[in-house]
């Protein structure tokens, strides 16, 4: 049995599991862009996560999951190994292994960083990437025992290229490869993407896509269907109450900021009085009593309210979104609250505020909050979903309760 024999197979599986973790992500990314309601089999909880990591955003490259980049390389090493190294005896095959071993390298080098933003960055664990990782590290040590010398592929590559369309067989799979990877980029859903910007407010937009007449009628349906907590129920004037239970120092509560801020600012602008929207404390972190890791989070919770009392609660929750870090200390929170609100006694009014934010967390888990963002719509518990939805959400809100959802 040759060297090149004797790691075929297990190179093949590997590609497997990974060509299958990545297919599975891929598909979980475009149920979470299509399906407002969808939840994954990976989702366990906040810190077990693949949705969160999917929808952060780091979860895309110029709107291309990176789950399909997993898939099109998976797909390229399965390809590789089951078809360039089908004759182990041939010197062919220990180069195809050198290929696969550099492949191999780079895919290392994305999973090292993908890896530290899952883990450190938005400190979730996604078992899907986990599983990935797991494929790409076991190809690199394997192709790196099955590979030839490396030396001589720089001057061969460009024979074997050619040699890829004289074989008819080679040739056919190869087109399916470009074509599947092709379509996979082209054809997969964009999510709208959102740019951070200054804590300055632009005048507020509408979402750019627009649902289906079926798709709307299918999230209405939905929503009617929802038991509403009398809990998060507006009350008095108020017809319409969004509630979100939020972290500052959580990634996914950045991202939703980011994409439903001018939605809020929209019904707020057109339905004064009739809508309301308010940010309710959950902060991850043991002292404000929901537990979790983030160092910060309570001190951040309680300066947004220091702020409130100077209408510059927006201003600061802007800029500490800006300057979200999982690094973010006290001294950071008060840093931010000085230079935005002009706000110089955090530590002596400290103890006092955190009372408020604790009361929120109680509420947060007396309606069952277990991660942040959590969202309310008059007492309805919506999952994260694009902006049309939550647009769509809010309008059918107003209607319900007899009010225009359009200005005027």
């Amino acid at each position: 049995m040759t060297k090149s024999d004797r790691y075929r197979i297990p190179l093949i599986l590997l590609a497997l599991l990974g060509l299958g973790a990545s297919v599975y992500a891929s598909y979980v990314h475009y149920m979470l862009l299509t399906v407002p309601d969808y939840s994954s089999l990976c989702e366990v909880n906040e810190t077990v996560s693949c949705q969160q990591v999917f929808q952060s955003q780091y979860g895309s490259v110029l709107g291309v999951p990176v789950a399909a980049g997993g898939a099109i390389w998976s797909g390229l090493v399965l390809l590789l190994v089951a078809w360039g190294m089908r004759k182990p005896e041939s010197p062919h095959a220990s180069r195809v292994a050198g290929y696969v071993f550099v492949m191999a390298t780079l895919g290392l080098a994305a999973a090292f960083y993908f890896g530290y933003v899952s883990f450190f960055v938005l400190r979730s664990a996604c078992l899907v990437c986990i599983t990935m990782y797991v494929s790409i590290v076991g190809i690199f040590l394997l192709s790196a025992s099955a590979a030839g010398p490396l030396a001589a592929l720089p001057s061969l590559i460009g024979e074997d290229l050619k040699g890829v369309w004289r074989t008819p067989g080679t040739a056919t799979l190869t087109a399916l490869w470009l074509a599947a990877s092709v379509a996979l980029v082209l054809l997969f859903p964009r999510e709208q993407i959102a740019t951070a910007a200054s804590s300055e407010q632009t005048a507020p937009s509408v979402p750019l896509e627009t649902l289906a007449p079926e798709q709307l009628t299918e999230w209405q349906q939905w929503l009617e269907a929802q038991t509403a907590l009398p809990d998060a129920r507006p009350t008095g004037d108020v017809k319409v109450l969004v509630l979100k239970f939020n972290d500052y120092q959580c990634p996914s509560c950045r991202q939703a900021w980011l994409l439903y801020r001018d939605i809020i600012a929209k019904y707020e602008s057109t339905h004064p009085g009739v809508f309301r929207f308010e940010n309710r404390d959950f902060p991850l972190e043991a002292e404000c009593g929901a537990g979790g890791v983030h160092g910060a989070a309570c001190e951040a919770a309680a300066a947004v309210r220091m702020a409130r009392e100077r209408n510059k609660d927006r201003e600061v929750e802007a800029a500490l979104f800006d300057r979200q870090s999982p690094s973010m200390t006290r001294d950071d929170v008060k840093a931010t609250l000085g230079e935005v609100a002009q706000i110089d006694d955090f530590d002596a009014r400290y103890a006092k505020v955190l009372e408020g934010v604790r009361a929120d967390v109680q509420l947060g888990q007396k309606l069952g909050v277990n991660g942040t963002p959590t969202f309310f719509l008059n007492g309805i518990r919506l999952p994260t979903v694009r902006p049309v939805y939550f647009d769509a959400a809010i309008a059918w809100a107003l209607r319900k309760t007899g009010v225009s959802s359009s200005p005027g």
